[in-house]
């Protein structure tokens, strides 16, 4: 597409992360570029890769435009140096804000669709003798040994220490709280508390 517009790629930004946020390191740093000119036209195979919002969308396009770099958009084969490809990509933009919106409403009703017919949601819940590894922790086990023993995470055993109220000293006088146990960094057996 850059070939065929004669233009030559400077740098190629991406994102893992959704396009529903307005914060996200491939954005920032195409933003922080054109800040720097050091482009003239950003292209994009679809505009919903930049965003999902409209309002956000339309933010990025005025500071595009503020700095004097165009907009081009393959899918939509809409380009913003002309007034008309301004306002398609509004109306582009607000049918695409309502497709998401439509999407996220859909997910919920169906999560409350099987949550009614008593499906569970969510993952399954842990499948251990909790007052084993309880007992196991008290007993003076290393979190480490506890977690490898019954194939869990060391928060996960300290979760469990913690909700039986088992391994908690008493507060002191004044203070009120209850002293939480958590992991150690060393590799003494000795259960600690923070």
């Amino acid at each position: 597409m850059a070939k065929q517009r004669g233009c030559e790629i400077v740098h190629e930004y991406t994102d893992v992360i959704s396009g529903s946020k307005a914060k996200r390191p491939g954005l920032d740093q195409l933003m922080a570029d054109a800040r720097r000119h050091r482009f003239d036209i950003v292209l994009v195979a679809a505009f919903d890769r930049i965003a999902r919002n409209v309002r956000h969308f339309l933010d990025v396009l005025d500071e595009l435009n503020q700095l004097g770099i165009e907009f081009v958009s393959k899918r939509e084969n809409i380009d913003t140096s002309g007034p008309l490809g301004r306002a398609m990509l509004t109306i582009v933009g607000a049918i695409s804000e309502l497709e998401r919106s439509l999407v996220v409403d859909r997910v919920r009703a169906g999560m409350r669709r099987a949550k009614l017919e008593g499906r569970r949601i969510g993952r399954a819940p842990l499948n251990i003798d909790r007052a084993q590894v309880v007992a196991d922790r008290r007993a003076g086990m290393s979190l480490t040994s506890v977690a490898k023993k019954y194939h869990v995470s060391r928060a996960t055993v300290c979760r469990l220490v913690n909700a039986s109220g088992e391994l908690k000293r008493p507060s002191v006088t004044g203070l009120g709280k209850r002293e939480r146990v958590v992991p150690s960094t060393d590799s003494s057996n000795l259960p600690t508390a923070a």
